[in-house]
């Protein structure tokens, strides 16, 4: 079967507490750009983001599911057909980064609880805020390895630090294993 030129869709579910940035993350992935001020996400919001890779077309449906509790009850609907999920927790060395970094479990058993074994990766944001030489990665070095997750990466909404390469990542790892298995059909 000749792929080129196919069409894949992607739903990803970007998850985490609430004022971690998750949605200042998608705006910088898709439109290159931040916002300083907090808006909080009522329910959901969804960003489409195409992207190519080697001829075949992707798009990308991002879905930003708001992280407080008010809005528990309307996180099932938004997980369904989710193809990945990106947990975001904050760095910042306060309570909203202990509190976020504690959640990721919760995080991660939402995702296996409502889409199964799907890939996940954690982005470790608002890296612009610590100091990288002092941080310690084994906390979340170890969540990875016991939940088999693809992976940490440290990002800034702001700075724009490592978002590129934590996005194209998991849309690599989805490309790779979505694309196989047409090839297979």
């Amino acid at each position: 079967m000749n792929t080129s030129g196919t069409k894949f869709k992607f739903k990803i579910a970007v998850i985490g507490d609430g004022m971690v940035g998750k949605t200042s993350l998608i705006k910088k992935f898709t439109q290159g750009s931040f916002g300083q001020d907090y808006i909080k996400t009522i329910g959901a919001q969804f960003s489409v983001f195409d992207k190519e890779i080697n001829e075949h077309k992707i798009r990308l449906l991002f879905w930003d599911i708001a992280g407080q509790k008010d809005f528990n009850f309307v996180r099932i609907s938004f997980f369904n057909k989710s193809r990945a999920a990106i947990i975001v927790y904050s760095l910042e060395d306060n309570e909203l980064g202990e509190q976020s970094f504690n959640h990721i479990n919760d995080w991660y058993r939402d995702v296996i609880e409502n889409c199964g074994e799907i890939p996940v990766v954690v982005f470790a944001n608002k890296v612009d805020l610590v100091n990288k030489s002092s941080s310690d990665d084994s906390k979340i070095q170890k969540l990875v390895d016991n939940h088999n997750l693809l992976g940490f990466y440290k990002t800034s909404a702001k700075t724009g630090s490592g978002v590129i390469e934590a996005f194209n990542a998991l849309i690599e790892n989805l490309y790779h294993k979505y694309v196989s298995l047409s090839s297979e059909l």
